[in-house]
């Protein structure tokens, strides 16, 4: 009897050694759903053998060593697969076994890293550091902590600089955003919804926040026209991301679930700000509860962003893609025709930061669309969005577009009139009918075209003479009334290029691409970036 026991753990040890060897050769490999398998059938068999020879210390150890081994293993396969839930679950039944298991540490730091959760992440490295064999990893180790400090101070301070990056020409890699959430909070907006609205003033250029996509998708579209077919491919491909991650993080799914799905969103509740830190705790829902992949694909299409929106800058090797994705707390963010903020896309981070100043108590929006445009325009841009705008601007271009006057204007432009004289006509009409500063901001925003087409080219402008109002105060009026632009601040760098510009113009082109870049570009860098750096 005691002789087929002894055979019979013979077998089930070379069992476990073929398989342990197997898994180990298909994690070296990076075929990483099978090392899963593998793991998964070795550690079901060292787990009945624990339960079988409790007995036995010295087998018994030999046992939780080998079991905690392939739970740190498979924590790895599953982290490459990104099923970070199970690979954590993984992590802390081994960290069970033994507390200061070094790969198992750094595998779960590695985690938590990816995660955006800086302070569990520094806990694991730390707590690694305990472990003989830190020793002989010292060099990866102290890279990792060295990391995690950084990381954690930004996600405090929103201390994010990209201006290195910026001036290497964007060569290599930038440096890593930590998740930041600046003076914001969510309430019921007056726009549509709910919105994020500012705690504080914010100046203008400052980082409101930062956040990592759940999902994205890019990709180089075939023609300018962006493709239909190319966009349903990448669009399926998306959908199919945000679900896998949806269905393999119950926090994920939770987060999915506060956006509005497009319906009764008045009705819909006011999460908490903190409930979007990455170290918070999920916000809710069962862990066996069936996805619901519809109500996924309905929030989806409310609140994806494309990368390519007149309000958005991609920066670095993805500026030359067409990309959607999904940041859920910067789908929060409303329109506004006199929008206050804009976006730079860097990898899979989405950098929020104010275009012009900011009061307490604002709420913060930006663009869907281009706000350089007339109302006609706008009003048809909106109807594809699916929603009406009754910003200021808006109400205010409403009631004086049913002046005769603004409709000749309009029409004159059709009619290819010389823009200077549209210009003078528009401004000539502001006196009369006495419009504030901050309107006739609105209303040059909303003849953007007419005002670029008569300061850029100098004849034109020299042809006007004094009859038109100075290019400077025309591009700052606008940049006050709905933020700062590209074409704003192209339009007085090419005068600056030209050396007709002094200090003062400098000065106003750096503040206008801290109103487009925001302030994680410095002084300096800034001027690279605007081709300025030689003057």
């Amino acid at each position: 009897m005691r002789e087929t026991q002894q055979d019979q753990l013979v077998m089930v040890e070379e069992q476990m050694q073929r398989l342990r060897s197997k898994a180990t050769e298909l994690l070296l490999r990076e075929e990483w759903k099978e090392a899963v398998q593998a793991y998964s059938h070795f550690i079901s068999l060292c787990q009945d053998q624990v339960s079988k020879t409790p007995e036995d210390p010295e087998h018994l150890l030999k046992l939780h060593k080998s079991l905690c081994l392939a739970l740190s293993n498979r924590a790895e396969a599953r982290s490459r697969l990104r099923d970070f839930a199970e690979a954590l679950r993984d992590c802390d039944q081994a960290l069970k076994i033994e507390s200061t298991h070094f790969k198992t540490l750094l595998c779960k730091g590695k985690i938590l890293l990816n995660l955006s959760r800086y302070s569990m992440a520094l806990e694991c490295f730390k707590t690694a550091q305990l472990d003989p064999q830190a020793n002989g990893s010292s060099v990866s180790l102290s890279g990792y902590l060295q990391k995690c400090k950084k990381l954690e101070l930004m996600s405090r301070t929103g201390a994010f600089d990209l201006s290195e990056w910026v001036v290497n020409g964007f060569r290599g890699k930038p440096l890593e955003p930590a998740e930041y959430i600046g003076p914001v909070q969510i309430k019921k907006s007056e726009i549509r919804g709910r919105g994020l609205f500012a705690t504080r003033n914010i100046d203008a250029g400052t980082l409101v926040l930062v956040t990592k996509a759940v999902a994205t998708e890019r990709g180089i579209l075939p023609d300018q026209n962006l493709d239909g077919n190319a966009q349903l491919v990448m669009w399926k491909n998306f959908t199919e991301k945000v679900i896998d991650s949806a269905a393999k993080c119950l926090r994920t799914r939770d987060l999915i679930s506060t956006l509005s799905s497009g319906e009764d969103e008045d009705e819909l509740e006011v999460p908490e700000i903190n409930l979007f830190k990455p170290e918070s705790e999920h916000i809710g829902g069962y862990p066996n509860e069936k996805l619901d992949v519809n109500r996924i694909l309905s929030t989806l299409d409310v609140n994806s962003l494309v990368e390519d929106a007149i309000s958005s800058k991609v920066l670095g090797k993805n500026s030359a893609y067409y990309g959607v994705g999904l940041w859920v707390l910067a789908s929060f963010i409303n329109h506004s025709c006199v929008p206050n903020a804009r976006r730079l896309h860097v990898g899979d981070y989405l950098i929020v930061h104010a275009s012009r100043d900011v009061k307490a108590g604002e709420e913060i929006t930006f663009a869907y669309f281009d706000v350089l445009s007339p109302l006609d325009k706008r009003n048809e841009m909106c109807k594809t969005w699916g929603f009406r705008c009754d910003c200021k601007r808006c109400k205010f271009e409403e009631d004086l577009y049913s002046r005769q006057d603004i409709r000749e204007i309009e029409m004159g432009l059709e009619r290819g009139v010389d823009a200077g004289a549209a210009v003078y006509r528009l401004e000539e009409g502001m006196r009369r009918w006495t419009v504030r500063e901050r309107e006739k901001g609105y209303l040059r925003a909303s003849f953007w075209d007419a005002c670029s087409q008569a300061y850029s080219p100098e004849k034109s402008a020299r042809g006007w003479g004094r009859r038109i109002p100075p290019m400077d105060s025309v591009v700052d009026s606008i940049a006050e009334a709905v933020g700062s632009d590209e074409r704003m601040l192209k339009m007085v760098v090419e005068k600056l290029k030209k050396g007709s510009g002094g200090v003062v113009e400098m000065e106003r082109a750096l503040k206008l691409g801290r109103g487009v870049y925001g302030k994680v570009v410095k002084k300096q860098a800034m001027k690279t970036l605007l081709g300025l750096g030689i003057l």
